[in-house]
């Protein structure tokens, strides 16, 4: 028996707006006229193998801690939830910035906005804060820890580790159901409620015409990016960052697990003291989806750093 999904308290509407070649959609909340340079447009970017859409408990929730309405777009990335994706066998990460930069100057031009993101969400706007400066107030990072650092030796296996892929079919695993889509959910974050997860299904997947539901997502994100991940070169980005930055991570989260012992917290936080001004929270009873674990206590801290003069030295 299927149970009750979650019902949203704010209503989302769908924009498809054409970008760099591809129809991107974006989950947008709140009239475009709710914006003003004291409280801009806020832009929530998701992390890997996730859609806009999952935003919305903390959308709701920021509803309710400030009481009133504020404009808020969250963007499908390429090849996720309804956004299409390019006609090519891999993703790369610059096209990320890029597709970034197009939608801002479309749905946002001329105003600097707030930006949040979540793990690779995260990554894009830390990176997009320092390339753009001027297009960003307030920036927050919801656990985009990055990648370990990688060595030039390791170069000519992720070359061969990349061919091999190519020769490879990458295909998204289907279910029987969004009830057993939302049970995957769960088990694969077991501090999700079922209301949510059961709402969410609908979002991250789609049924076909088997009758089988599929993720939303090109299956080519799938496969390794052949490109190593230059720590430095991350790092004088960074340092041009100069709106204030929250970063917040869950007390449950731990990097070095995803990545075998070879990058922890404590390497990340090294990282981060580049950035000049920031704010480090700790959300308690949270993983790594602080934005479905503890949505309520995120939106109080989203609303204290996003509100007017929050700020130290802010104007």
């Amino acid at each position: 028996m299927t149970l009750p999904a979650y019902a949203p308290r704010c209503a989302a509407q769908s924009l498809f707006v054409p970008l760099r070649g591809l129809d991107h959609h974006v989950n947008a909340w709140g009239d475009a006229a709710l914006a003003t340079p004291a409280r801009p447009p806020l832009v929530l970017l998701h992390g890997w193998m996730d859609v806009g859409a999952s935003f919305q408990f903390v959308v709701d929730a920021l509803a309710e801690v400030e009481g009133h309405g504020r404009r808020v777009l969250a963007p499908d990335w390429r090849g996720f939830g309804r956004s299409t994706g390019p006609a090519a066998d891999s993703y790369w990460f610059a096209d990320y910035l890029g597709d970034l930069d197009a939608l801002l100057d479309a749905l946002a031009p001329g105003v600097a906005v707030d930006l949040v993101g979540h793990s690779m969400g995260g990554n894009v706007a830390m990176s997009y804060a320092g390339l753009r400066p001027a297009r960003v107030r307030r920036l927050v990072n919801l656990e985009g820890f990055g990648m370990p650092r990688s060595e030039p030796r390791q170069a000519p296996r992720r070359l061969v580790q990349w061919l091999d892929a190519l020769k490879t079919p990458q295909t998204m695993r289907d279910y029987a159901s969004a009830d057993e889509v939302a049970a995957r959910l769960t088990k694969t974050n077991p501090r999700l409620a079922a209301d949510k997860a059961h709402w969410l299904a609908r979002q991250w997947a789609q049924p076909g015409a088997d009758g089988r539901w599929r993720v939303r997502g090109d299956p080519a994100h799938k496969r390794p990016n052949p490109l190593p991940y230059r720590v430095d070169e991350t790092l004088e980005v960074w340092k041009l960052i100069t709106a204030p930055l929250l970063w917040v991570e869950g007390d449950a989260s731990d990097p070095s697990l995803w990545w075998g012992g070879r990058y922890s917290k404590a390497e990340f936080h090294e990282r981060l003291a580049v950035v000049p001004r920031v704010e480090r929270r700790m959300l308690a009873a949270c993983g790594h989806m602080l934005h479905h674990d503890q949505p309520q206590a995120l939106a109080e801290l989203l609303a204290d750093f996003l509100a007017p003069q929050a700020a130290a030295g802010d104007p």
